[in-house]
Formats: structure tokens, sequence, C-alpha cells
């Protein structure tokens, strides 16, 4: 058995982790607690990072949702076409695109928030701070 830690950034992003230690955790309770699902602490409880690293970061986490959000539309679009051979009506279309987006939202908004923090921030992995 391999004792030694492998980071995985995908993994990581998965299940919304710090990127600095892949190991705290990003949010304080689970996305399907519709009044808490956005609380996330301002620091990490393993490797004391600060996630906003500069005032009004998460606001850019508005673009990575529109992007979500819109290809989440064309995904589920493009379905209903195949499904129905393009003969759909309009509300076959609406209801169940506007539905979705209704029920993702709470992931939508939290991965949208630890693309940011991956792609978009100076922080790197450190395997230093790893919890192992």
């Amino acid at each position: 058995m391999c004792d030694s830690y492998e980071p995985s950034k995908g993994l990581a992003i998965l299940k919304c982790k710090c990127p600095q230690c892949q190991s705290g955790k990003l949010f304080n309770f689970p996305f399907y607690n519709l009044n808490k699902f956005m609380e996330m602490d301002s620091h990490c409880k393993v490797c004391k990072l600060k996630y906003e690293v500069e005032p009004g970061f998460f606001w850019g986490a508005m673009y990575v949702s529109y992007a979500l959000t819109v290809g989440l539309m064309l995904v589920l679009g493009g379905f209903i076409f195949w499904v129905t051979a393009g003969k759909a009506s309009f509300w076959a279309y609406t209801i169940p695109i506007v539905a979705s987006l209704i029920l993702s939202s709470p992931l939508t908004f939290r991965y949208a928030r630890v693309l940011m923090l991956y792609l978009f921030s100076p922080v790197r992995f450190n395997p230093e701070l790893a919890k192992k």
C-alpha cells in the first residue's frame, strides 16, 4: 500500500477543497442546505490560506457561473432536440431548462467560486501543507 499523498487537482475541484493544501473544505455546509449553501470561511482551516486573494475577487465568479449556465442550457437544449427530433414545442424546451437551472444553481454558484480559485488566482498546491 502506498503511504504517500498523491494530489489530484480534478478531485480537489470536485470535492470543493482548498487550492493550496487540497485538504480544507471551502464551504461550511452541503449544497443541498439551501439556506446556507453559500457560506464559506474567509480562510482555510488547515493551511490558513485567505480565499479572497484581493478585494472583490469573487465578483469574477459571475462570469464563470454564466459560462456554466450557458453550457448547461446548450446541452439540455441539444438533448431535447435530439430526443424529439426537433419537433418539440417552445414549452417542451423552456420548462426543463428553467427547472434544471433553478435546481442546479447552488452547484453552479459553488463551482464558479471553486474554478475562480483554481484557474484565476495565483494560489498553487503546496505539498508541504497537504494533510496526510
